[in-house]
């Protein structure tokens, strides 16, 4: 995940107690979460947690059965139409017109996001020119193939510039160059361009790489929410790490090591030390503990989590 700071500008998105039902089905449950100008926010969960109801929410497709959400501070529920000209969507299954070519529904979209006319051809052969779609710009939507459709669907998300993105799957069906190429636009979008993006994914990787932050989501709930270092502390408020040496190390480290403030537990695996602490600035004294003891250090190693880690852990609950 990216550092960028908070922005402490109006949120882009607010959420309070968000609700929607489908008869006894509650697809989105009690959401309540902010994204702030420029951040790259994930919504991650197995299908059916609500990913694709929160995006229709937000862009005042459904309304909510309960709470509220405010995008650019407007209600999406009673103006959707201004919020929509301010939004580019990119859902899970292409919305492009089959009998049309890659050019004409460029211009078609641009038309409704009211790009001007003017400007408006030049605007569609740019986005043909990077998704590298110039050669078949001319071509109906019905000769594509899955990954084509899904660039052209990409470029007709961007084609107005909105400030933001909400991006379902984006690389769904893609080769990995085309996939790497849209997941570096999705990376520059906000570090150049300012736009905030919305990434929901399934894709742990890509999430790990490309969000400041996440809402891990199962059945319409927010299990967890933060960034990957906020998340991992508030799952794991200790830390391991694993230190190797050059030779066998002195007898007696475990003992002496835990008898240090701040550490948990040490133990011996043959002949590596794997030491538990209850913060990262323990770890320097742990280091500087060995070195006394004229511990031959090779490497020293605090064990990170991945997203994928937290995110099974917070689905399964083995925590």
């Amino acid at each position: 995940m990216t550092h960028k700071p908070v922005n402490s500008m109006q949120p882009i998105i607010e959420t309070h107690n968000l609700e929607r039902t489908f008869g006894s089905n509650r697809a989105v449950d009690s959401m309540t979460f902010q994204v702030a100008p420029g951040e790259v926010f994930g919504l991650l969960g197995p299908n059916g947690a609500g990913k694709t109801t929160t995006v229709r929410l937000l862009n005042g497709i459904l309304p909510p059965s309960k709470g509220s959400a405010r995008v650019f501070g407007l209600d999406p529920s009673t103006h959707g139409e201004q919020v929509r000209k301010q939004t580019g969507v990119l859902t899970e299954t292409p919305a492009l017109y089959e009998r049309l070519s890659a050019r004409e529904n460029l211009h078609f979209f641009g038309t409704l996001t009211e790009i001007p006319e003017a400007s408006l051809p030049r605007r569609v052969n740019e986005m043909l020119e990077f998704f590298d779609l110039s050669a078949r710009g001319n071509d109906k939507i019905e000769t594509y193939s899955k990954g084509m459709k899904q660039r052209l669907a990409l470029a007709r998300a961007l084609i107005h510039q909105p400030p933001l993105l909400f991006l379902d799957e984006p690389t769904s069906g893609l080769d990995p160059e085309a996939a790497q190429q849209v997941n570096d636009l999705i990376a520059s979008l906000s570090r150049r361009n300012g736009q905030t993006v919305i990434l929901a994914s399934h894709n742990l990787l890509d999430a790990q790489r490309l969000c400041d932050r996440v809402a891990i989501l199962n059945k319409g709930r927010i299990l967890a929410l933060g960034s990957l270092t906020e998340l991992a502390r508030s799952l794991w408020p200790v830390r391991w790490v694993d230190v190797e040496f050059y030779n066998p190390p002195p007898p007696g480290l475990p003992a002496k090591l835990q008898s240090l403030n701040g550490v948990k537990q040490a133990l011996e695996e043959g002949g590596k030390l794997a030491i538990q602490v209850e913060a990262d600035e323990i770890i320097p004294q742990v280091i500087g503990a060995l070195t006394r003891e004229k511990a031959a250090i090779l490497k020293v190693n605090p064990r990170d989590y991945t997203l994928e880690d937290i995110y099974f852990a917070l689905q399964t609950g083995e925590l």
